[in-house]
This record gives C-alpha cells, structure tokens and sequence, in this order.
C-alpha cells in the first residue's frame, strides 16, 4: 500500500491546475522536438538489402507494401534463440492495434530480426501477432544499422550503440528506424532512435506514468527487469524476478 497525502478539493484542485500547465509545456516542447526530428536531413539507402518473408525475398522499398512511410522495429532475435527479447516483446505487444491506423496515414509497419524466418515464425505463432515480421539473416543491415553485433565489435569491448561508443554486452539490441520511399523507387532514412528511444512504442509505459504507483520499477540498472512475454505472466502478476539483462531471460 501507498502513503500519501491527502488534501481538500479546493487544494487538490489548485495543485492539479500547476500540473497542467507543466503538462502543457511538456506538450508544447514535445511538438518542437518532432518538428526538429522532421525537419533532419535524409540519408539515401543504396545498399541493396533483401529480407526473406513470408511472401519469399523481398527489397528493403518491397517492404513499404505499396506505401511511402515504413517504420521497422528492430526486434533482438538472434539465430538459434529459442524465443525473442522479452522487451522487445514488450514493445512489438502494441503493433498490432496500432497498424490499421499507422496504414491510414500511410506508414507501414514491421519487425525485423536476424534469425531465420522459420525461427521468427515459430516465435510469432506462439504470440499471436499478426504484424509483419522479415528476417535480415542473410543480409547486412542489423549490423549497418547497428542494432547486432559481431564477434569483432565485442572483442573492442565499445561497440558503437545509439550514435556513440560504449559498451554492451549482448550480441542484438533495440531500436526503432523510419524510412521514406520517393516516387522515383529510391529509400531514404529518415530517423533511428535506440535506447530508451524505444519507449515512444511502448504505450503501457504512458499509462504507468499516470497511476499512483508509477512504473514501479527498482532502482537497478535494467529496470525491465519486470517484463515477461505477455503468455509467462502469472494468472495473479505478483513482485518481479530479476533478471541481469533484456535476453537473459529469452532461454
């Protein structure tokens, strides 16, 4: 149970007001940012890469399905893992109530992850998703878009992560990049975020932030500690097991 001060209607009401206006700020900043975001210059995709799907090899401007706006999640999926990221999990959990209204406004979303389609698919029948979802096994791009790591960048022990050098210890990681295809056929990136970046799929977390006790979360150095694929979950959700990091719980 939660302590916490109480107050009359007329306090509550004048306190609520203050945040408001912190609220509306945040807003306010939160609009600059992505003006800022939109207005980056865009990089052209010239490498070739091809993905296997489910529809068989397909190019990275196949992907956007017919649209011009294409937002990938970089999924940690590695080859011969038995089931993906738990937070990437997490995360890819929101995609499929999001993609009606993504197509709407001509974005096309999709996962990809460096293990084999059949792995991929094997994971995605046991979670119910219906996203799309593309393998990069036999291709460059986890490692260009540096969300997989090789043996080489480890050994450095500063693999460059979230545009900067430092370390980390697995072999796949997060994010989240955006591309825009021209009506000439040519892909541009647009965007990258990693990190917490990664959050802005994370809708749960914006309802946490609303209730009293937050994201309750322990002070401790990966505080998704807590996350389970959403079909390991207790029938009772009762204190979280610790785990030391994202994919030690993937086995």
């Amino acid at each position: 149970m939660i302590a916490h001060r109480t107050a009359s209607r007329e306090t509550w009401l004048a306190e609520r007001l203050e945040l408001l206006d912190a609220e509306k700020e945040l807003s306010r900043l939160s609009d600059q940012v992505a003006r800022q975001r939109r207005a980056l210059p865009w990089l052209r995709v010239d490498k070739p890469y091809v993905f296997d799907t489910q529809d068989g090899p397909r190019t990275l401007a196949e992907l956007f399905d017919g649209r011009s706006q294409l937002l990938v999640q970089h999924f940690m999926l590695g080859p011969g893992w038995p089931q993906g990221c738990p937070s990437c999990s997490f995360m890819a959990d929101h995609s499929d109530g999001m993609n009606p209204h993504l197509a709407n406004r001509d974005v096309t979303l999709l996962a990809v992850s460096r293990a084999p389609l059949v792995e991929i698919q094997r994971f995605r029948e046991r979670m119910g998703w219906q996203f799309p979802w593309v393998s990069a096994h036999a291709n460059d791009f986890n490692y260009d878009f540096r969300v997989s790591f090789t043996p080489e960048d480890k050994a450095g022990g500063q693999p460059v992560y979230n545009f900067d050098t430092q370390s980390f210890q697995g072999e796949e990681a997060p994010g989240v990049s955006v591309f825009y295809k021209d009506d000439a056929g040519d892909v541009f990136r647009t965007y990258s975020t990693y990190g917490r970046g990664v959050e802005v799929m994370m809708g749960t977390y914006a309802l946490l932030d609303l209730v009293p006790k937050g994201r309750d979360e322990r002070e401790v150095p990966y505080k998704m500690e807590w996350v389970r694929h959403h079909d390991r979950y207790p029938p009772r959700p009762g204190p979280a097991i610790s785990v030391t990091a994202c994919c030690a719980a993937r086995g």
